[in-house]
């Protein structure tokens, strides 16, 4: 091979696991990120962005057809739990329908590229035991069907193309740049509008006895990218702190943190149709292939969380 940097493309590169990706990969090969929006501010200039529609199946084609990139890490797809109840379409198609446009046009396109899809460990069957990647799976929510069945497709891409692909279920994780209908940016934004007087000093949140196993974005990326590189064709792979905090914990500590007196009120439409009491996850065959482990703390993370919201000025009271 010649001296040219490799080249790899993110999708979902605008998004939030996506941007923080493309700050962990940025420098050490030729970047391509793929997205529907505008980049963040800051990571504009740190790859080739080309507006991509993963619906679009033809424009796919031509895309990677042209592109033949080295590897790819699919981040584009819906994220939200909640929001799947309101719209069991959209995650079937923004999850299912645009991974297969992906690999379909991968295999089109031929030569050797290695593809991360990323899933959710919300397809695993409600425990309170630490989830392995060989636990029983019961989705629970129309996205966590559209992840089974994501997964589903990327291993019949291996099994009948040939693929070079590998499956990675991240438990919760948030950090700077989450959107805040998820619970802890959600609780944190409300913290800095209330600190700047644009919301009275009542702060609305959900259920609190869920406990959930959080891990900081960049080092959930930093995973995705050891993978890529150390990862074995076929296999998934759980990225977890292996701690369950009730989301309770993670509200009194971001309340800690307030520079105001701030009380607590108890919404019912915050509330899911259903929610699994307990997510934990195992992540010992991450750390065994790549010898991962999570960097950044419980506190930096709300530290970091909560000053990106003070930070966003621009932010509009409510949510």
């Amino acid at each position: 091979m010649s001296g040219r940097p490799q080249v790899v493309l993110v999708t979902g590169a605008a998004g939030f696991a996506g941007s923080h990706l493309i700050e962990q990969l940025s420098g050490s090969c030729d970047l391509v990120a793929w997205a529907r929006s505008a980049p963040p501010p800051g990571i504009a200039g740190l790859a080739r962005w080309t507006s991509v529609d993963l619906l679009d199946r033809d424009r796919v084609r031509r895309e990677m057809g042209a592109l033949r990139p080295a590897a790819v890490y699919h981040c584009a797809g819906a994220p939200h739990v909640g929001a799947s109840w309101r719209d069991t379409a959209y995650p079937l198609a923004h999850n299912v329908l645009t991974t297969h446009h992906l690999l379909d046009a991968l295999r089109r396109a031929g030569g050797g590229c290695r593809v991360l899809v990323t899933g959710s460990a919300t397809v695993y069957a409600p425990s309170t035991k630490p989830l392995r990647e060989d636990d029983p799976l019961a989705p629970t929510s129309p996205y966590a069907l559209s992840k089974l069945a994501q997964e589903q497709l990327t291993l019949r891409s291996l099994a009948e193309d040939g693929l070079d692909v590998l499956l990675v279920r991240p438990f919760n994780h948030t950090g700077p740049r989450q959107r805040p209908d998820f619970a802890a940016p959600g609780m944190a934004r409300q913290i800095a509008l209330i600190e700047r007087g644009a919301l009275p000093p009542v702060i609305k949140v959900g259920n609190l006895d869920a406990a959930r196993d959080l891990t900081d974005v960049r080092d959930v990326v930093r995973a995705y990218a050891l993978l890529m590189e150390r990862g074995v064709a076929g296999t998934v792979y759980n990225i977890a702190s292996g701690v369950a905090r009730p989301i309770r914990g993670v509200l009194d500590a971001l309340v800690h943190r307030a520079q105001v007196r701030i009380d607590v009120s108890i919404d019912p439409e915050r509330f899911r149709p259903q929610d699994t009491p307990v997510i934990l996850g195992d992540a010992s065959r991450l750390r065994a292939t790549t010898g991962w482990t999570p960097l950044i703390s419980f506190d930096r993370m709300l530290d970091d969380l909560l000053a990106y919201w003070r930070a966003s000025t621009d932010a509009p009271p409510g949510r």
